[in-house]
């Protein structure tokens, strides 16, 4: 069993970021707008820590918001000196920070590496370049690439970050840009849904009717597929739709767009959907009017079953079923057991992924 994971987040709004991307307004993503100093981030630390259950956890520090890389050295060097201490005290054990593709050189990395970093995470959005050009991001696709090489280089953990639904942006390059997130092979990534956010850029084109964001059941299919993408491929998604916040809400802030606090919840639910439709289209001869049990891992039970039960509710209608019940079970995470009338099934994730990307021709073998 691994050891609990606990971040310690540390919002640097806008600071060192000369860019006004059109989907960002950082100080109302984070709610902050003052700037950031090392006793804030000592006090943050602390308040942090001693919320923390004892026993066998780790604890990292990250910064987030802006670009962290594009603040004055002398700052970035009282700012890191605060975890590294708690770093080197064994209080923490990693450091996080977020920054841009164009933000990144030796001479950074060494400043880094001095301070005991661990992860740099780069917010790409996209490898298509007409997306990053209309998205006002001020640089371009190779420059992401060569920050990429540079970061693994010099042995940080590399995170990627990609947006869906932005100006310009399609189900095809989203599911590009994964595919080349893929061969950059990174630590780890985020997948956020554009937002339009007050007082942004995109707010005006959301206005003027020239930005259409997309809807909620539109980025959830899109992400479903860039979360099988890189389910298939072993690259872990630490995150999926931003975190909500007080000032995160639609009707606050979100002017518009996908928003849902638990926006994850249903692109995983889609998968099931998904997954099991594919499996089900085979047996349709032999589920007509009869009762469906599911088995599934204990912790995927309500992914599996969708919010207010619309995966099983959707199946039953599609396949002409009496009923499903879905148990949870100490079992493999990758395996589905269904049981009808002494018919016993059992269905493989990976492997179901697999062929559905084969046959959407979004992978070759």
């Amino acid at each position: 069993m691994g050891k609990d994971h606990f971040i310690i987040p540390i919002f640097v709004p806008h600071y060192g970021c000369p860019h006004d991307c059109v989907f960002c307004n950082q100080r109302r993503i984070t709610g902050l707008s003052t700037d950031i100093t090392p006793q804030y981030v000592r006090n943050t630390i602390e308040s942090h820590s001693s919320t923390f259950p004892k026993g066998e956890i780790t604890v990292e520090v990250a910064f987030y918001g802006g670009s962290f890389t594009g603040i004055e050295k002398e700052i970035q060097k009282e700012l890191l000196a605060v975890p590294l201490e708690y770093k080197d005290r064994g209080i923490i054990d990693g450091i996080r920070l977020s920054t841009r593709p164009d933000y990144i050189d030796e001479d950074i990395l060494n400043l880094l590496k001095e301070y005991k970093v661990d992860t740099i995470e780069l917010g790409v959005q996209s490898l298509d370049d007409i997306v990053l050009n209309k998205s006002g991001r001020g640089h371009n696709s190779q420059q992401v690439y060569m920050a990429s090489k540079l970061v693994k280089e010099y042995k940080f953990n590399l995170g990627l970050q990609m947006m869906v639904g932005l100006v310009g942006d399609s189900k095809e390059k989203a599911i590009y840009t994964a595919k080349e997130f893929v061969k950059i092979d990174p630590f780890c990534v985020r997948v956020y849904p554009t937002l339009v956010i007050r007082d942004t850029y995109l707010e005006k084109k959301y206005r003027n009717n020239t930005y259409k964001p997309l809807t909620l059941e539109k980025a959830i299919d899109i992400t479903a597929h860039l979360l099988m993408i890189f389910e298939y491929y072993n690259i872990d998604v630490i995150r999926v739709g931003l975190q909500p916040t007080e000032n995160l809400r639609l009707g606050k802030d979100v002017v518009a767009g996908p928003f849902h606090p638990s926006f994850r919840q249903l692109v995983e639910s889609h998968i099931y959907k998904i997954i099991l439709e594919k499996h089900l289209d085979r047996l349709t001869k032999v589920i007509v009017d009869e009762n469906m049990i599911i088995e599934v891992n204990n912790k995927n039970v309500s992914n599996l079953v969708g919010q207010k039960s619309c995966n099983t509710r959707y199946l039953v209608n599609r396949y002409g079923l009496k009923t499903i019940k879905v148990y949870g079970r100490d079992m493999e995470k990758d395996t589905i057991g269904i049981s009808i009338d002494g018919f016993n099934d059992r269905v493989y994730r990976k492997r179901t992924i697999e062929e559905y990307l084969q046959e959407k021709g979004i992978i070759r073998i």
